[in-house]
């Protein structure tokens, strides 16, 4: 694909960094309109929105980089460089909805609804943020042969050369436009506060773990052999989304 879309002297735009922008944008507009629909302050959404990405890249690349500890103990400053790819999704789910949590409990705002509100930008972004994945190469899929198989051929890209591989960057980008579908479905029709934020985490925990069958490129083998570390992860969320929306349900039940 097209890693680097043009060179200007010392200045170059990276695809990776372009798509992760477009989504963040994207997404943080849509949180906006449902937060004044709602009437949640939208400075409030704009600087849960700042902290929640800074908090979710950092986890990210942290994980990214605990998984590839050896290319980054050879070359530490290369750990600084996310315009170029390097970001694993599952590592953001821990920092950013702790920091977001406590963001909403400083600022008074209603835990529940406003992480409704926020729930369906997430799948946006996590649409662009792959159809950067596949311009860069990474998060590549295994060999494939296949009618939509994608073969990378430009010399930066971060995946095997000539092969033909399963698009798992694509796969990924139209689960999470289909789970943004489903999203704003349950919103429209909710049950409980929390209705949405739950189905995000179980269906894109889902998705992940069906997709990570045909992923390609090393995930980490640090807590067991069997599965990939994010396919590990993918199962807890499962659970815990499980867990959490009945434990909700139960909770507004109780109320009713």
């Amino acid at each position: 694909m097209w890693p680097t879309l043009f060179k200007w002297g010392g200045f170059s735009l990276q695809a990776y960094g372009l798509f992760i922008a477009i989504g963040f944008l994207l997404g943080l507009g849509l949180a906006l309109k449902e937060a004044r629909r709602q009437g949640i302050p939208g400075e409030r959404i704009l600087d849960l929105s700042l902290v929640a990405i800074l908090s979710a890249l950092i986890g990210s690349r942290l994980l990214y980089a605990l998984i590839h500890y050896r290319t980054y103990l050879q070359d530490p400053w290369a750990f600084f460089k996310v315009w170029e790819g390097g970001l694993v999704f599952f590592g953001g789910l821990i920092p950013a909805p702790a920091v977001g949590f406590w963001y909403l409990r400083r600022a008074g705002l209603p835990l529940g609804r406003t992480a409704d509100v926020v729930a369906p930008s997430v799948a946006v972004g996590q649409v662009f943020g792959r159809l950067g994945c596949l311009a860069a190469g990474c998060c590549f899929g295994r060999p494939a042969d296949r009618p939509w198989a994608v073969t990378f051929t430009n010399p930066d890209s971060l995946a095997p050369l000539g092969v033909p591989l399963h698009p798992t960057q694509l796969y990924e980008a139209l689960a999470a436009l289909i789970i943004f579908g489903v999203l704003l479905f349950l919103r429209r029709h909710p049950l409980f506060p929390g209705q949405v934020i739950v189905g995000y985490l179980f269906l894109s925990s889902g998705a992940r773990f069906f997709i990570e069958a045909f992923r390609g490129d090393f995930r980490g083998n640090l807590i067991g052999q069997a599965w990939s570390d994010t396919r590990y992860l993918s199962a807890l969320l499962i659970v815990f989304s499980l867990t959490l929306g009945f434990y909700l349900l139960k909770k507004r039940a109780r109320r009713a």
